[in-house]
């Protein structure tokens, strides 16, 4: 359970994070309207959290600003990168980077539990990578990526990518101040991750559909993984490729070097 974002509460609770993340007026309950046996002591605990992560999530909105303001002012495209577990996000860097250093500085930011294995990954490809070793928590934030801008010394005109913690959940909620949301998506996985997981792809500007050339080895239907993320997020953009073999890799490239201002 995250320490930070307190997931893990009932479905009651989650439903109030919603309201909260869509900006909505909380609920105000009034024990005099109903009649009931249960503990009022569980309705004040959970008003008590939803005030800390109220102010948990205000206060991240707040340097999610700040870290917006700043890369906006330096012209550093950043990009949120978000998956499960093992959908490939490394491996898309690793060869994004291969193939679009020559063209303008990039940078990565790496969020795990524990361990430097993937700022190792991205290192030796000869960019710099800050790792941001998160312990028990499960999602980056935007006063951790702050530091990590400053420690890096991200150059002007250059591509940010933030590989956050891999989890689908807790990272839709927080902003890091970035441009977009990227969500990777690997046919290993499942085609219904989308209205599993509705609100990482309702958060998200992208869906990277990955490892498709595992398809004809795993029971993924990529026409019914669209439509669900469709009727999450209508104006949701989709790429389908290959990090590995390279197949339509450069949709995934065109998209970026379109989106980095040159200096």
């Amino acid at each position: 359970m995250c320490g930070i974002c307190g997931c893990g509460q009932t479905n009651d609770t989650s439903k109030l994070k919603l309201l909260l993340r869509q900006n909505q007026p909380l609920l105000k309950l009034d024990h005099n309207r109903h009649a009931h046996t249960h503990d009022h002591n569980n309705n004040e605990n959970n008003e008590r959290l939803i005030k800390v992560e109220q102010d948990l999530l205000s206060k991240n909105n707040a340097y999610a600003a700040q870290n917006r303001a700043y890369f906006q002012q330096h012209h550093i495209f950043a990009l949120n990168m978000v998956s499960s577990p093992g959908a490939g996000k490394t491996t898309l860097l690793v060869e994004t980077i291969k193939q679009l250093k020559g063209c303008f500085p990039i940078a990565v930011i790496e969020g795990d539990q524990q361990t430097e294995h993937d700022a190792d990954r991205i290192r030796a490809t000869g960019v710099p990578a800050l790792q941001i070793n998160t312990g028990r928590v499960c999602h980056l934030d935007a006063h951790g990526i702050g530091h990590a801008v400053m420690e890096l010394g991200i150059k002007d005109h250059s591509l940010l990518a933030i590989e956050n913690v891999g989890n689908l959940v807790c990272p839709s909620s927080f902003d890091l101040g970035e441009a977009h949301k990227v969500v990777v998506l690997s046919v290993t996985e499942g085609d219904d991750k989308p209205i599993k997981y509705p609100d990482m792809f309702h958060a998200a500007d992208l869906m990277i559909v990955n490892k498709t050339d595992l398809l004809p080895y795993v029971d993924f239907d990529v026409g019914r993984c669209i439509q669900y993320a469709k009727l999450v997020n209508p104006d949701i953009q989709i790429i389908k490729l290959s990090s590995t073999k390279g197949d339509n890799f450069s949709a995934w490239t065109d998209w970026l070097s379109g989106q980095v201002k040159p200096s």
